[in-house]
């Protein structure tokens, strides 16, 4: 009978391959250094291969038949804990814990308006939620490290399902004395030639910008002297102190984002000026009914919101 590997082995095996040292992926499961290392010892004798090329000295490497077991070991803990996770949601709809993660540039700006809704609708819901990037919310969603996501849709999470909540349309910030400021609304080409002050790599509005806009880096975005914002707010203050003009979903600005800066706010004219904001799940996760009931509170929410 063939021995197989537990589920906290398979834990031990891919915090290692997420962190690369060996203390990290201890903390990461919540054990000793000396107990992951035995665990995963235990596993090589079990399986009666080399996880990890011990010739590599002190760096954590993997030999390719290693990298292959992660893969696996993925796949096998995630099919474990959706048994665990159909019980639940046969027991419980839309109860116990729910792990969430959302984008920096819709966490402050609805979920003030979201969470308490929900508190309201699904009182024995534990809502925990990570704002990140969205290609590391991506990563986390398909190491089965979150449950869905809140953010901008489509989006690159391969063997994913998307449900979208609403449209964010996007307005144009600029200081009042601008020489566009008099304009009812504002055509992507007339800030063709304008400094776009733009959030830094790795957020996704950035790039929706650029596509709106029809630009691309370095040919008037900003991006010239080096400067990009960290977050919304810093962009606005930027703007306020006249060093360019930019780009904010309706969603911020609803929530009041540009109040006591001066700034002026004017459409953004053109087809598909906007962004979808949507939920995405894993296909076929085992409480999908649970997240399209709070995809239907997100689409009331967001239409308060953006109103």
């Amino acid at each position: 009978m063939t021995l197989l590997p537990s589920p906290q082995q398979l834990r031990y095996l891919i915090a290692l391959a997420e962190s690369r040292h060996f203390g990290r992926a201890a903390q990461a499961c919540s054990v000793t250094q000396s107990t992951l290392s035995a665990g995963l010892l235990a596993l090589e004798r079990q399986l009666d291969t080399s996880i990890l090329d011990r010739d590599a000295g002190r760096h954590v490497v993997f030999t390719p038949l290693g990298l292959e077991l992660v893969e696996r070991a993925r796949t096998a803990l995630s099919a474990l804990e959706a048994v665990s996770e159909a019980v639940l949601a046969a027991r419980e709809p839309m109860g116990g814990p729910l792990r969430m993660g959302v984008i920096p540039t819709i966490g402050p700006f609805l979920l003030p308006r979201l969470m308490p809704a929900l508190r309201r609708a699904f009182p024995r819901l534990k809502l925990y939620l990570r704002e990140d990037t969205t290609a590391n919310l991506a990563a986390r969603l398909n190491a089965n490290r979150l449950d869905l996501l809140l953010l901008a849709v489509p989006c690159e999470c391969p063997g994913a399902e998307a449900m979208p909540v609403a449209r964010d349309a996007f307005v144009v910030a600029l200081p009042p004395d601008h020489r566009l400021a008099g304009e009812e609304q504002i055509s992507p080409a007339a800030l063709s030639t304008e400094r776009l002050l733009l959030l830094e790599d790795g957020h996704c509005l950035r790039d929706q910008a650029l596509a709106v806009c029809g630009l691309l880096a370095g040919d008037g975005t900003g991006e010239q002297d080096g400067f990009a914002a960290t977050s919304l707010h810093t962009l606005v203050q930027m703007v306020a102190n006249g060093l360019g003009i930019t780009l904010l979903p309706r969603l911020a600005v609803a929530a009041g984002i540009v109040e006591g800066t001066g700034l002026v706010l004017r459409p953004l004219a053109g087809a598909g000026a906007w962004r979808t904001l949507g939920l995405v799940w894993r296909q076929n996760a085992p409480r999908a009914s649970d997240y399209r009931a709070l995809g239907a509170h997100l689409v009331d929410t967001c239409r308060e919101a953006l109103q």
